[in-house]
């Protein structure tokens, strides 16, 4: 199989919004009049960002999940995306899967694929993202002030407790895997959210390399400060039965949950919670902003816990 045929038999779809997909030197995005272009771009490496073991139809969905992922930490409604491909070979049951994968999660969020490249060589993937929103009203890390509480969508940790098996550092088995696996290979981005919560938070990030180096970005850009509360950072029934020391190295510096962290003032709360509601999606809060500078951790009793959670950094892991 040529590279033309390819893209023919597995990418090439009819464009519904856009003026141009593939097939050209360039698409031709057209956004709604007086939007904003959100743009965003994710690489994900064999070895690095994924496993080999990973199904085809699971890393096509994550590949978009994860950049869909920075659209909704900016409250961005997705328009269109690109893709750029390095295979080792042309191999079509890879292909059909990754391509279903793909374009499953690509339907769902109303996001067109409209055009990239594709070349021989190690397995990478990388996407580009085009979302839409108004002047003013895009979701920034820079918003946070003091006195506003932060909070958390749906659980964290369980990506990382799924690296831990592959690791060969934590044992599980049967459901409690599937579920764990599941979370690390078909994370769900939190568009409904992210889109809610516009005119709602003052800040927000999604929490890819971390939860505490997550939250250190919008403290930077806010120029502010954080006190957690690390029982409260929300975790499935299979992380909670792990020892606590796992459970928080997983949930604070775990990455790959794709969850929003974002701020917002307490007057805000009823509004946090008809978001949450409105999307579908759980939000717990966790802490607060502090004038102070640094990011704090206590524990339900009120205990400090040592901050040791570096968030994952790709020269550095």
């Amino acid at each position: 199989m040529g590279e033309f045929e390819l893209i023919a038999t597995y990418f090439k779809r009819d464009v519904k919004r856009a003026a141009l997909g593939v097939g050209d030197d360039c698409a031709l995005l057209a956004p709604a009049p007086g939007m904003q272009l959100a743009v965003s771009s994710d690489m994900l490496v064999e070895g690095r960002h994924f496993l080999a073991t990973v199904a085809p139809e699971r890393l096509g969905h994550k590949a978009l999940a994860v950049n869909l992922s920075d659209l909704a930490a900016c409250g961005a409604k997705p328009l269109a995306f690109t893709l750029a491909l390095a295979l080792p070979r042309a191999d079509a049951a890879f292909l059909e899967g990754f391509s279903r994968g793909l374009f499953a999660l690509a339907d769902a969020h109303g996001c067109e694929l409209v055009g990239g490249d594709t070349t021989q060589g190690p397995l990478n993937i990388c996407i580009t993202v085009f979302g839409e929103v108004l002047p003013g009203q895009a979701l920034l890390r820079s918003g946070a002030r003091a006195g506003d509480e932060l909070y958390v969508s749906g659980t964290l940790g369980d990506a990382r407790l799924a690296l831990e098996v592959f690791r060969g550092t934590v044992s599980l088995a049967g459901d409690a895997f599937d579920a764990v696996l599941c979370a690390m290979e078909q994370p769900q981005p939190r568009i409904a959210l992210g889109l809610a919560l516009r005119g709602v938070a003052s800040s927000a990030i999604d929490v890819s390399d971390g939860l505490a180096g997550d939250l250190s970005h919008i403290l930077q850009r806010s120029g502010v400060g954080a006190t957690l509360d690390v029982d409260k950072l929300p975790r499935s029934e299979v992380l909670r039965a792990q020892p606590l020391a796992l459970q928080r190295l997983c949930t604070l510096a775990g990455g790959d949950d794709y969850e929003l962290l974002f701020s917002a003032a307490p007057s805000r709360a009823a509004q946090v919670r008809a978001a949450a509601a409105r999307a579908g999606v759980p939000v717990t809060r966790i802490g607060r902003i502090d004038a102070e500078a640094s990011l704090r951790l206590h524990d339900a009793q009120g205990r400090a816990v040592s901050n040791q959670f570096d968030s994952f950094d790709h020269f550095r892991s």
